[in-house]
């Protein structure tokens, strides 16, 4: 098992890391979170009788030659686990679909617990002011959790919602996963002349929302006795079959997106989800999960969002398993980068975003050449292609093909878009292409449907 890995790639990943080096030099810190990390990882394996892990490659190592690519056998979206083929929607609806969720549940996301405590929202500050000239609404929400059960821990959902001040009526918002930055960090700014996704949203007459996913859960392995995983747990670490980070995130957005059902300023029914890398990860299981979302921009999840795990290119099962990322799978998922390969999970990423169907999803990445291989922008590509077959099932068009468009051109003929934009590890040139994208969904009238 490979040991030693960097505090800032631990806690930041590969794509700020070294920013965060730079601007943050005191690491004392994450140092000490990185151990705890470390040592829960090394529990878990104990736990499941691992001895040692594949080591996974570094993105200098591993394979970004389509030539050296091996062979791989994804799972029929069709076909049961016990070889029975679906043919008709509600066998989609009742045998299969019950039965990829139930897998995902079980080997890769976890499982979410049956009592996991209900949230209320506070509204804690309302604010009338003007964004880009357009007059809007700001109200500052906090999620609290009932931890009667287990005071010792509490948890809070920080959420943001913007909205036009002068709207007729309820109208769509964008939920976006946000990131919170270091103290040590400013964000980095758009390009000059480009507006900001959030301009742009509120360009449209909609609304957005950002949501804080680690006010509710950390970011890492030292967090997983607190937040709401460690408050389900009564403090306890976590079992095989417990949920990750990632499910984690995601149920925060369900319990957003449950707020903005009772909030009038708000159409619920036209709720888009977006998120990168990580990010995009947890909001493609979020769409996955929860079939009240409308539609989703998910930007560069590579490996565990909607990059297939049996393609060997770009990061692997093995770099998910370790002490950097396991936290955001179920323990259960470790054992595929030890005693199994990702060639024994019974699902793959083509199963997850069949899980969306029929809904719209919009899958981005950034150029290949500029953003890096690690994402492995194909993968997310070839992993729709494999989701044809549900969307089709239920009378819509997925892709519509299996030919990958050059960087920079939008696929969008049916329910699910592609874009590869010309820039790096960003959602920022994907977004005008996505809201014209959900314009199709959220104002039918105007676009002729």
């Amino acid at each position: 098992m490979r040991t030693g890995i960097p505090v800032v790639v631990l806690l930041f990943g590969l794509g700020v890391a070294a920013n965060v080096a730079a601007q943050c030099p005191d690491t004392t810190g994450w140092a000490a979170i990185a151990r705890a990390s470390r040592a829960d990882h090394q529990r878990m394996l104990e736990l499941l009788g691992i001895d040692r892990l594949r080591p996974g490659p570094s993105p200098q190592e591993a394979n970004t030659d389509e030539a050296r690519v091996p062979p791989y056998t994804l799972p029929d979206p069709l076909v049961t686990f016990d070889g029975r083929r679906i043919t008709t929607p509600r066998e989609w609806w009742e045998v299969r679909r019950p039965e990829i969720v139930a897998a995902f549940d079980r080997e890769v996301y976890g499982r979410v617990p049956p009592d996991v405590p209900s949230v209320r929202w506070e509204v804690v500050s309302t604010t009338r002011t003007v964004q880009d000239s357009i007059p809007v609404v700001v109200k500052k929400l906090v999620g609290h959790v009932d931890n009667s059960a287990y005071p010792a821990i509490e948890v809070h959902i920080d959420m943001t919602l913007v909205t036009p001040a002068e709207a007729d009526g309820p109208v769509p918002v964008i939920l976006h996963f946000s990131f919170v930055w270091p103290e040590c960090m400013r964000p980095p700014a758009p390009p000059p002349g480009q507006r900001t996704w959030q301009q742009q949203v509120l360009a449209r007459g909609w609304g957005y929302a950002e949501l804080y996913p680690t006010s509710y859960q950390a970011d890492h392995g030292a967090g997983l006795t607190a937040g709401i995983i460690g408050l389900t747990n009564r403090g306890r670490p976590r079992r095989p079959d417990d949920w990750g980070v990632l499910r984690a995130w995601a149920w925060g957005a369900s319990r957003a997106l449950d707020y903005f059902e009772t909030d009038p300023t708000v159409d619920a029914r036209r709720v888009g989800i977006a998120g990168l890398s990580r990010f995009g990860k947890a909001a493609l299981v979020a769409m996955a999960y929860d079939q009240r979302f409308a539609i989703g921009l998910i930007g560069s999840s590579g490996a565990g969002g909607a990059k297939l795990l049996r393609r060997v290119f770009g990061e692997q099962v093995e770099n998910l398993a370790s002490p950097a990322e396991y936290h955001w799978f179920a323990g259960n998922f470790l054992k595929y980068a030890g005693p199994l390969t990702p060639d024994d999970l019974p699902v793959d990423a083509h199963l997850l975003i069949a899980l969306v169907a029929p809904r719209p999803l919009f899958i981005g990445a950034g150029h290949p050449e500029v953003e890096g291989h690690w994402v492995d922008a194909r993968s997310t590509f070839l992993a729709a292609v494999h989701a044809e077959p549900v969307y089709r099932l239920l009378g819509k068009v997925g892709l519509g093909t299996d030919v990958m468009p050059p960087v920079g051109e939008l696929l969008a003929r049916g329910e699910i878009a592609f874009r590869m934009h010309e820039d790096g590890h960003t959602n920022g040139p994907n977004w005008p292409y996505f809201l014209e994208f959900a314009s199709r969904y959220f104002e039918p009238d105007r676009n002729g449907q």
